[in-house]
């Protein structure tokens, strides 16, 4: 072989190794599913809704278009896509460092897309951003006991409270589950359980800039800013790669938490990434319930 073929193979296959990880970074992006870029505080990766998610109303944690949780986050996980470590300490509960008005104005507007399952916005109008309000989960893994809170985002609580009261969540999986650093949610609410369903309708956000997720924080899933609808996700463990574009409404209690945590250690069967995709463990909400 001559010298000026070999370096012309040389040459080939150095453009092919760059093409293949050009389009595996495309791919990255293309698969955003809360739709966010992650910054995290050691490592900041940029890799692919909302938190967030995806192409439909609300899927994949957080892309929502799809709503999900973010995705552009390091693939660290421990063997067999297990998380390496979990948090077990619950996180201080979100707080508005300034309060809301005694009431706020809530629209609920039509999307584009579908329900997923046929379903009534709640009316548009003006809510108390004051008062919590229980829900609770029975599903595969066991009861789920959630505290939504009015005075972090009214609106989200009264969207949650009435596609509970309409039975929309009943017979539904959580399809998506992160177990990388930084990243660690379940996330639920899509009756198609492809992480691009909604209800139907969206609502604005309402976060603000001190917002933090930790350990047992509630928050909507989304596929860019104003697009909430139904999915929301469960923060189990470290969310330190989540910046503040995802709603938070409420908590979930720590016996819930360990609940999570087995679906966690039992691992994830990889879509998005080598941490993010299907709970092995499948996880289904048989019925959701509320209480005042």
């Amino acid at each position: 072989m001559s010298k000026k073929t070999h370096q012309q193979q040389l040459a080939a296959r150095k453009a092919k190794r760059q093409a293949e990880r050009a389009a595996e970074h495309a791919r990255q992006r293309r698969n955003l599913a809360i739709t966010i870029t992650a910054i995290v505080a050691v490592v900041v990766v940029v890799v692919g809704v909302f938190v967030v998610i995806g192409t439909g109303n609300d899927g994949d944690t957080p892309t929502a278009g799809a709503s999900t949780a973010p995705t552009e986050l390091p693939a660290s996980a421990g063997p067999d896509n297990k998380p390496k470590s979990i948090p077990t300490a619950p996180a201080a509960a979100p707080k508005r460092a300034t309060p809301l008005p005694a009431e706020v104005s809530c629209t609920y507007k039509k999307s584009p897309e579908p329900a997923s399952k046929k379903v009534d916005p709640p009316a548009d109008g003006k809510v108390k951003a004051s008062g919590t309000s229980k829900v609770s989960l029975n599903t595969s893994i066991g009861d789920l006991q959630l505290k939504l809170d009015s005075s972090l985002a009214p609106c989200a609580v009264k969207s949650f409270v009435s596609l509970v009261g309409q039975k929309y969540f009943d017979g539904t999986k959580c399809h998506r589950l992160t177990v990388g650093e930084g990243l660690q949610v379940l996330q639920c609410g899509d009756p198609s359980g492809t992480g691009s369903g909604g209800p139907g309708y969206s609502f604005a956000d309402e976060v603000f800039p001190t917002l933090k997720y930790g350990r047992g924080v509630l928050a909507m899933a989304n596929s860019g800013p104003n697009t909430n609808g139904s999915q929301f996700f469960i923060v189990y463990g470290d969310a330190s790669g989540l910046g503040p574009q995802y709603t938070a409404f409420g908590t979930i209690d720590e016996p819930s938490l360990k609940l999570i945590d087995k679906v966690a250690q039992a691992g994830v069967a990889p879509q998005q990434s080598p941490t993010d995709g299907t709970p092995i463990t499948p996880v289904e909400i048989k019925t959701a319930t509320s209480a005042a």
